[in-house]
């Protein structure tokens, strides 16, 4: 175990020169949680569903497990299915709400992540259902008033799929509210929270939503492992079949260490919110100056400095030639960033959150997003090297 995490430790070592700004595409792993994941590595290595002792030290790891991500998130136990991750979780709670709850109607936000999206845009093709995008206003939130609209004028059961966080622009909704709305036209509301779970505390006991997700390597845990809460008086079918595992809920051998290391990095991310958030926020409103104080005719996207996540900043740059290849040259530098949203981290592709916002075709934006890993001296870093790009 010592000498995978000094593995760990010199390769953190060696890509030091690295500047990494796209934590929310993931974040690297805590030594903290490595150390806890690593017994179920080695000699804790039995099936789950095994009734001799290793097998009943791997199941009792899993609810363990399982009571501590309900404790942290103010949910029951029973409400917390473990998936390998935010797209699965969307996807079985998006099937379930046509196939399995009836509903005949979905309305979503034509700026969700693609995992909503396309899922959504399947779902209409192929099951009969009618498919409404609430409308954005300038600012990047949700028109309230046209989800309102869009929930009285139709009287098919209905699911409502709009995101907790914005990935590319990091515009937040109040759940209370939507979910409130939601709730006097009798329509479910799921919300992807993959940006949220670890970056923000919650209270589902007192949240009006009936789904949420989560994903454990945005908040310095494991990747492929995720988090599904459905609310304990809704009852919907498995996605993946084939076995009994995740109470029914979710077909395979559980993934042990990606379970444990998922609860020891929500456990971290809660105890130390209130340090962490502070200290990421300030970087983020460190940039931000930095940007308009020597960067002519940069500017931002979204609600910056309102209702929006702390760990992010969408910048938009004046198109030309040199900033129309900025990712590519910020990589040459060993700086990390994103175009557009995780899935299409470095690639110079047109972003669907962006069209969405009409900012014209005369800029380039980066999402530059933060971590408690990062400092100031790497942002002093980065503004040099834009002015040289820009």
């Amino acid at each position: 175990m010592r000498s995978l995490l000094l593995l760990a430790q010199l390769s953190n070592l060696a890509n030091m020169d690295r500047i990494y700004f796209d934590n929310a595409a993931t974040t690297s792993l805590d030594p903290q949680v490595l150390e806890a994941m690593m017994p179920y590595l080695t000699e804790k290595f039995g099936n789950p569903s095994s009734i001799y002792s290793y097998g009943r030290e791997s199941r009792m790891a899993v609810e363990q497990a399982r009571k501590a991500v309900a404790k942290h998130l103010g949910a029951k136990p029973a409400e917390i299915f473990f998936t390998s991750g935010g797209t699965e979780s969307s996807n079985t709670i998006l099937h379930g709400a046509i196939y399995d709850l009836g509903c005949k109607h979905i309305i979503s936000s034509p700026i969700e992540h693609h995992a909503t999206l396309h899922s959504v845009e399947h779902l209409a093709k192929t099951a009969n259902i009618s498919l409404d995008y609430v409308n954005i206003l300038s600012n990047g939130h949700i028109d309230l008033i046209h989800l309102e609209q869009l929930l009285s004028k139709n009287n098919d059961k209905t699911i409502v799929s709009i995101m907790h966080a914005n990935n590319e622009i990091g515009n937040m909704i109040d759940l209370h509210v939507v979910g409130g709305i939601c709730k006097k036209y009798n329509a479910y509301f799921h919300s992807d929270t993959v940006q949220t779970v670890g970056h923000f505390p919650f209270k589902l006991s007192e949240t009006p939503v009936d789904f949420i997700t989560g994903a454990g390597h945005k908040f310095h845990g494991p990747k492929g492992i995720g988090i599904l809460y459905i609310n304990e008086n809704i009852k919907i079918s498995p996605l993946v079949h084939g076995g009994a595992q995740e109470r029914n809920m979710r077909a395979g051998t559980e993934n042990l260490y990606g379970i444990v290391g998922f609860a020891k990095a929500l456990e971290m991310a809660t105890e130390h919110y209130e340090k962490d958030s502070a200290y990421i926020n300030s970087l983020r409103k460190y940039m931000h100056d930095q940007l308009i104080a020597q960067i002519p005719g940069v500017s931002f996207n979204g609600d910056t400095f309102g209702d929006s996540l702390y760990t992010l900043l969408s910048v938009n740059f004046p198109k030309n030639e040199k900033s129309e290849m900025m990712l590519f040259n910020l990589d040459i530098n060993h700086i990390c960033a994103s175009g557009g949203s995780a899935c299409s981290s470095g690639a110079q592709q047109g972003s669907h959150v962006i069209s969405a916002l009409g900012k014209g075709d005369n800029i380039s934006t980066i999402r530059f997003s933060f971590s408690k890993n990062n400092t100031t001296e790497e942002i002093d870093k980065v503004i040099e090297k834009l002015k040289d790009l820009v």
